[in-house]
Protein backbone atom coordinates (compact mmCIF):
# COMPACT_ATOMS: atom_id res chain seq x y z
CA UNK A 1 0.00 0.00 0.00
CA UNK A 2 1.41 3.30 -0.97
CA UNK A 3 1.65 5.46 1.80
CA UNK A 4 -1.68 7.08 3.44
CA UNK A 5 -0.71 10.75 3.98
CA UNK A 6 1.46 13.04 1.98
CA UNK A 7 2.75 16.45 1.68
CA UNK A 8 1.67 18.36 -1.24
CA UNK A 9 1.68 22.11 -1.68
CA UNK A 10 -1.73 22.62 0.13
CA UNK A 11 -0.60 20.40 3.19
CA UNK A 12 -0.77 17.23 4.82
CA UNK A 13 -2.79 15.13 2.28
CA UNK A 14 -5.25 11.66 3.15
CA UNK A 15 -4.78 10.00 -0.11
CA UNK A 16 -7.48 7.49 0.08
CA UNK A 17 -9.60 9.91 1.80
CA UNK A 18 -9.26 12.67 -0.07
CA UNK A 19 -9.07 15.33 2.73
CA UNK A 20 -6.26 17.80 4.10
CA UNK A 21 -4.78 17.79 7.68
CA UNK A 22 -4.65 21.23 8.69
CA UNK A 23 -3.70 22.45 5.04
CA UNK A 24 -2.08 25.89 4.46
CA UNK A 25 -3.69 26.78 0.84
CA UNK A 26 -7.38 26.27 0.62
CA UNK A 27 -8.67 22.64 -0.36
CA UNK A 28 -12.49 21.57 -0.26
CA UNK A 29 -11.78 19.41 2.60
CA UNK A 30 -10.04 20.11 5.62
CA UNK A 31 -9.24 18.29 8.90
CA UNK A 32 -8.43 20.40 12.03
CA UNK A 33 -6.58 19.39 14.38
CA UNK A 34 -6.84 22.78 16.55
CA UNK A 35 -7.84 26.44 16.43
CA UNK A 36 -4.11 27.85 16.46
CA UNK A 37 -3.50 30.10 13.02
CA UNK A 38 -0.63 27.85 11.66
CA UNK A 39 -2.91 25.15 11.49
CA UNK A 40 -6.82 26.40 11.13
CA UNK A 41 -6.74 28.47 8.25
CA UNK A 42 -9.86 30.66 6.48
CA UNK A 43 -10.93 29.53 3.01
CA UNK A 44 -11.66 25.78 2.73
CA UNK A 45 -15.01 24.58 1.57
CA UNK A 46 -15.33 21.93 4.72
CA UNK A 47 -14.20 22.01 7.86
CA UNK A 48 -14.05 18.77 10.20
CA UNK A 49 -12.57 19.50 13.99
CA UNK A 50 -13.71 18.11 17.82
CA UNK A 51 -17.15 19.39 18.89
CA UNK A 52 -14.86 19.95 21.61
CA UNK A 53 -13.52 23.02 19.71
CA UNK A 54 -16.11 24.59 17.97
CA UNK A 55 -16.55 27.24 20.25
CA UNK A 56 -12.95 28.34 19.69
CA UNK A 57 -12.65 27.51 16.15
CA UNK A 58 -15.97 29.87 15.26
CA UNK A 59 -14.10 32.36 17.11
CA UNK A 60 -11.72 32.08 14.75
CA UNK A 61 -12.72 31.80 11.67
CA UNK A 62 -16.12 32.82 11.63
CA UNK A 63 -18.71 31.77 9.70
CA UNK A 64 -17.38 28.61 8.21
CA UNK A 65 -19.26 24.93 7.07
CA UNK A 66 -17.99 23.31 10.19
CA UNK A 67 -18.93 19.32 11.02
CA UNK A 68 -17.55 18.60 14.10
CA UNK A 69 -17.17 15.05 16.29
CA UNK A 70 -17.03 13.76 19.48
CA UNK A 71 -13.50 12.45 20.97
CA UNK A 72 -13.68 8.99 20.35
CA UNK A 73 -16.29 8.94 17.58
CA UNK A 74 -15.35 7.96 14.20
CA UNK A 75 -17.24 8.70 10.25
CA UNK A 76 -16.23 6.78 6.83
CA UNK A 77 -15.16 9.14 4.17
CA UNK A 78 -14.23 7.24 0.85
CA UNK A 79 -13.27 4.31 2.60
CA UNK A 80 -11.39 5.65 5.47
CA UNK A 81 -12.20 5.53 8.93
CA UNK A 82 -11.86 9.03 10.72
CA UNK A 83 -11.82 9.18 14.50
CA UNK A 84 -10.20 12.18 16.63
CA UNK A 85 -8.56 11.82 19.84
CA UNK A 86 -7.48 13.86 22.59
CA UNK A 87 -3.89 16.29 21.97
CA UNK A 88 -3.92 17.70 25.41
CA UNK A 89 -2.52 20.85 23.51
CA UNK A 90 -5.88 23.34 23.59
CA UNK A 91 -9.06 23.57 24.26
CA UNK A 92 -10.97 20.99 21.65
CA UNK A 93 -6.77 19.93 20.02
CA UNK A 94 -7.39 16.54 18.13
CA UNK A 95 -5.30 13.35 17.09
CA UNK A 96 -6.42 12.55 13.65
CA UNK A 97 -6.80 8.63 13.48
CA UNK A 98 -6.97 7.52 9.75
CA UNK A 99 -7.44 3.51 9.27
CA UNK A 100 -7.75 2.51 5.81
CA UNK A 101 -7.63 -1.94 4.86
CA UNK A 102 -6.07 -2.29 7.87
CA UNK A 103 -3.58 0.11 8.26
CA UNK A 104 -3.57 3.02 10.62
CA UNK A 105 -1.81 6.35 10.56
CA UNK A 106 -2.04 9.05 13.39
CA UNK A 107 -1.42 12.64 12.68
CA UNK A 108 -1.05 14.66 15.90
CA UNK A 109 -0.61 18.16 15.66
CA UNK A 110 0.38 19.87 18.37
CA UNK A 111 0.34 18.25 21.83
CA UNK A 112 1.84 17.77 25.22
CA UNK A 113 1.35 15.08 27.35
CA UNK A 114 1.19 16.99 31.40
CA UNK A 115 -2.69 17.08 31.87
CA UNK A 116 -4.31 20.69 32.64
CA UNK A 117 -7.97 21.61 33.25
CA UNK A 118 -8.55 23.63 30.46
CA UNK A 119 -8.65 20.78 27.44
CA UNK A 120 -8.95 17.13 27.17
CA UNK A 121 -5.71 15.22 28.47
CA UNK A 122 -3.66 13.91 26.00
CA UNK A 123 -4.73 10.30 24.53
CA UNK A 124 -2.10 7.74 23.39
CA UNK A 125 -3.51 5.85 20.28
CA UNK A 126 -2.03 3.15 18.81
CA UNK A 127 -0.94 2.91 15.20
CA UNK A 128 1.21 2.09 12.75
CA UNK A 129 2.67 5.34 11.48
CA UNK A 130 2.28 8.50 13.67
CA UNK A 131 2.81 11.94 12.47
CA UNK A 132 4.95 14.01 15.26
CA UNK A 133 5.34 17.54 16.09
CA UNK A 134 9.03 18.49 17.30
CA UNK A 135 8.74 21.90 18.55
CA UNK A 136 10.74 21.31 21.40
CA UNK A 137 12.58 18.15 20.44
CA UNK A 138 15.92 18.56 22.27
CA UNK A 139 16.94 17.18 25.13
CA UNK A 140 17.84 20.52 27.11
CA UNK A 141 13.86 20.86 26.89
CA UNK A 142 11.88 19.28 30.31
CA UNK A 143 9.42 21.17 31.79
CA UNK A 144 9.00 21.35 35.56
CA UNK A 145 5.10 20.07 36.69
CA UNK A 146 2.45 23.63 35.63
CA UNK A 147 1.90 23.56 39.45
CA UNK A 148 5.52 25.04 40.33
CA UNK A 149 5.09 27.55 37.70
CA UNK A 150 1.58 28.94 38.60
CA UNK A 151 3.50 29.13 42.21
CA UNK A 152 5.94 31.09 40.94
CA UNK A 153 3.37 33.26 39.09
CA UNK A 154 1.68 33.91 42.44
CA UNK A 155 4.75 35.03 44.21
CA UNK A 156 5.56 37.38 41.61
CA UNK A 157 2.00 38.97 41.45
CA UNK A 158 1.65 38.72 45.08
CA UNK A 159 5.05 40.55 46.12
CA UNK A 160 4.60 43.38 42.78
CA UNK A 161 0.45 44.05 44.77
CA UNK A 162 2.59 44.18 48.50
CA UNK A 163 4.55 47.42 46.34
CA UNK A 164 1.74 48.55 44.18
CA UNK A 165 2.72 48.09 41.32
CA UNK A 166 0.65 46.00 38.25
CA UNK A 167 1.91 42.71 36.94
CA UNK A 168 1.66 42.58 33.38
CA UNK A 169 2.20 38.63 32.24
CA UNK A 170 2.71 38.34 28.21
CA UNK A 171 1.67 35.07 26.69
CA UNK A 172 -0.22 33.46 23.55
CA UNK A 173 -4.12 34.53 23.61
CA UNK A 174 -5.11 31.49 22.80
CA UNK A 175 -4.55 28.32 25.05
CA UNK A 176 -1.57 29.40 26.97
CA UNK A 177 -4.02 32.47 28.79
CA UNK A 178 -6.42 30.31 29.67
CA UNK A 179 -4.42 27.93 31.30
CA UNK A 180 -2.37 30.56 32.74
CA UNK A 181 -6.29 32.08 34.57
CA UNK A 182 -7.29 28.49 35.71
CA UNK A 183 -4.31 27.77 37.59
CA UNK A 184 -3.49 31.07 39.56
CA UNK A 185 -4.46 31.79 42.98
CA UNK A 186 -7.40 34.64 42.02
CA UNK A 187 -7.48 35.97 45.37
CA UNK A 188 -4.54 37.58 45.20
CA UNK A 189 -6.05 41.06 43.02
CA UNK A 190 -7.86 41.64 40.15
CA UNK A 191 -7.74 40.06 36.69
CA UNK A 192 -7.44 42.02 33.62
CA UNK A 193 -7.71 40.97 29.88
CA UNK A 194 -6.64 42.34 27.32
CA UNK A 195 -8.89 42.41 23.98
CA UNK A 196 -6.97 39.51 22.23
CA UNK A 197 -7.46 37.43 24.94
CA UNK A 198 -11.34 38.01 26.60
CA UNK A 199 -13.09 36.68 23.57
CA UNK A 200 -11.20 33.75 24.06
CA UNK A 201 -12.27 33.42 27.87
CA UNK A 202 -15.82 33.99 27.40
CA UNK A 203 -15.48 30.89 24.24
CA UNK A 204 -13.85 28.73 27.17
CA UNK A 205 -16.31 29.52 29.43
CA UNK A 206 -19.07 28.51 27.13
CA UNK A 207 -17.25 24.88 26.36
CA UNK A 208 -17.34 24.53 30.02
CA UNK A 209 -13.80 25.75 31.45
CA UNK A 210 -13.52 27.46 34.66
CA UNK A 211 -12.08 30.58 34.67
CA UNK A 212 -11.22 33.02 37.53
CA UNK A 213 -13.48 36.50 36.58
CA UNK A 214 -11.77 38.77 34.51
CA UNK A 215 -12.29 42.37 33.38
CA UNK A 216 -11.11 44.43 30.83
CA UNK A 217 -9.20 47.57 32.03
CA UNK A 218 -11.72 49.82 30.49
CA UNK A 219 -13.86 48.11 33.09
CA UNK A 220 -11.65 49.50 35.99
CA UNK A 221 -13.06 52.57 37.56
CA UNK A 222 -10.51 52.51 40.33
CA UNK A 223 -7.24 52.93 38.76
CA UNK A 224 -5.71 52.15 42.27
CA UNK A 225 -7.39 48.47 41.81
CA UNK A 226 -4.56 48.49 38.72
CA UNK A 227 -1.66 48.32 41.23
CA UNK A 228 -2.66 44.65 42.73
CA UNK A 229 -3.60 43.46 39.23
CA UNK A 230 -2.61 40.87 37.08
CA UNK A 231 -2.59 41.70 33.58
CA UNK A 232 -2.78 39.08 31.03
CA UNK A 233 -1.77 39.91 27.48
CA UNK A 234 -0.68 38.89 23.93
CA UNK A 235 3.29 39.33 22.93
CA UNK A 236 1.85 42.33 20.76
CA UNK A 237 0.99 44.68 23.48
CA UNK A 238 4.27 45.07 25.07
CA UNK A 239 4.82 47.87 22.19
CA UNK A 240 1.22 49.71 22.22
CA UNK A 241 -0.36 52.70 24.06
CA UNK A 242 -2.58 50.28 26.19
CA UNK A 243 0.40 49.68 28.18
CA UNK A 244 0.51 52.88 29.35
CA UNK A 245 -2.64 52.67 31.43
CA UNK A 246 -0.59 50.75 34.30
CA UNK A 247 1.49 53.33 35.16
CA UNK A 248 4.42 51.06 36.82
CA UNK A 249 4.45 47.80 36.19
CA UNK A 250 6.59 45.00 36.04
CA UNK A 251 6.37 42.61 33.29
CA UNK A 252 7.06 38.55 32.58
CA UNK A 253 6.58 35.99 29.37
CA UNK A 254 5.30 32.48 29.90
CA UNK A 255 6.94 30.45 27.22
CA UNK A 256 8.99 27.00 26.60
CA UNK A 257 11.27 29.48 24.92
CA UNK A 258 12.02 31.06 28.19
CA UNK A 259 14.57 27.88 29.24
CA UNK A 260 16.84 30.01 26.88
CA UNK A 261 18.81 32.93 28.59
CA UNK A 262 19.12 34.25 24.95
CA UNK A 263 15.03 34.44 24.79
CA UNK A 264 14.60 35.83 27.55
CA UNK A 265 16.90 38.60 26.86
CA UNK A 266 15.27 39.96 23.46
CA UNK A 267 12.02 40.10 25.14
CA UNK A 268 13.68 42.22 27.54
CA UNK A 269 11.32 41.76 30.80
CA UNK A 270 11.65 41.28 34.66
CA UNK A 271 10.75 37.78 34.34
CA UNK A 272 10.43 34.59 32.56
CA UNK A 273 8.41 31.32 33.24
CA UNK A 274 8.91 28.15 31.61
CA UNK A 275 6.03 27.07 30.61
CA UNK A 276 4.84 25.36 27.32
CA UNK A 277 2.11 23.66 25.60
CA UNK A 278 3.92 21.66 23.52
CA UNK A 279 5.71 18.29 24.76
CA UNK A 280 9.31 18.41 26.01
CA UNK A 281 11.98 15.89 25.07
CA UNK A 282 10.67 13.28 27.46
CA UNK A 283 7.19 13.89 26.61
CA UNK A 284 7.56 13.75 22.89
CA UNK A 285 9.50 10.43 23.36
CA UNK A 286 6.51 9.27 25.84
CA UNK A 287 4.05 9.91 23.48
CA UNK A 288 5.87 8.18 20.59
CA UNK A 289 6.61 5.27 22.58
CA UNK A 290 2.98 5.22 23.90
CA UNK A 291 1.34 4.74 19.92
CA UNK A 292 3.29 1.72 19.32
CA UNK A 293 4.61 2.86 15.76
CA UNK A 294 7.00 1.24 13.97
CA UNK A 295 7.34 4.26 11.43
CA UNK A 296 7.48 7.82 12.74
CA UNK A 297 7.28 11.30 10.46
CA UNK A 298 8.84 14.13 12.05
CA UNK A 299 7.04 17.80 11.27
CA UNK A 300 7.41 21.78 12.49
CA UNK A 301 10.82 21.99 15.43
CA UNK A 302 13.82 20.35 15.53
CA UNK A 303 13.15 17.99 12.71
CA UNK A 304 16.76 16.58 11.92
CA UNK A 305 17.65 15.99 15.32
CA UNK A 306 14.75 13.98 16.57
CA UNK A 307 14.44 12.13 13.04
CA UNK A 308 18.16 10.88 13.54
CA UNK A 309 17.52 10.06 17.38
CA UNK A 310 14.47 8.04 16.34
CA UNK A 311 16.38 5.82 13.79
CA UNK A 312 19.34 5.49 16.40
CA UNK A 313 16.52 4.04 18.57
CA UNK A 314 15.25 1.66 15.68
CA UNK A 315 12.70 3.14 14.44
CA UNK A 316 11.74 3.92 10.58
CA UNK A 317 11.70 7.66 10.82
CA UNK A 318 11.50 10.61 8.25
CA UNK A 319 9.81 13.79 8.12
CA UNK A 320 7.44 16.67 6.35
CA UNK A 321 8.07 19.92 5.17
CA UNK A 322 5.18 21.50 6.59
CA UNK A 323 4.23 25.56 6.33
CA UNK A 324 3.26 25.42 10.50
CA UNK A 325 4.94 27.94 12.87
CA UNK A 326 5.40 28.02 17.03
CA UNK A 327 2.85 29.98 18.44
CA UNK A 328 5.51 30.05 20.99
CA UNK A 329 8.10 31.65 18.83
CA UNK A 330 9.80 35.02 19.82
CA UNK A 331 8.77 36.21 16.28
CA UNK A 332 5.43 34.97 16.36
CA UNK A 333 2.18 37.37 16.27
CA UNK A 334 -1.21 37.15 16.24
CA UNK A 335 -1.96 37.47 12.47
CA UNK A 336 -0.81 34.50 10.43
CA UNK A 337 2.30 33.67 9.29
CA UNK A 338 2.82 34.16 5.01
CA UNK A 339 2.34 30.99 3.11
CA UNK A 340 4.86 30.00 0.61
CA UNK A 341 3.58 27.58 -1.85
CA UNK A 342 6.20 24.07 -2.41
CA UNK A 343 6.14 20.96 -4.11
CA UNK A 344 4.29 17.56 -3.56
CA UNK A 345 7.23 15.97 -0.35
CA UNK A 346 6.91 12.23 0.86
CA UNK A 347 7.90 11.47 4.28
CA UNK A 348 11.89 10.79 3.14
CA UNK A 349 12.39 14.40 2.35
Amino acid sequence: MTDMVVARKEGLYCVPGDFYIDPWLPVERAVITHAHADHARIGHGRYLASAEGEGVLRARLGDIRLDTLPYGESVVHNGVNVSLHPAGHVLGSSQVRMECRGEVWVASGDYKVESDATCAAFEPVRCDTFITESTFGLPIYRWQPQQTIFNDINDWWRANAQEGRASVLFCYAFGKAQRILAGIDAGIGPIICHGAVEPLNRAYRASGVRLPETRMVTDIADKAELRRALVIAPPSAGSSPWMKRFGEYSDAFASGWMLLRGARRRRAVDRGFILSDHADWPGLMQAIGATGAERVIVTHGQVPVMVRWLRQNGLDAGAFVTEYGDEEDDSSTEKESAIAPSGERTADA
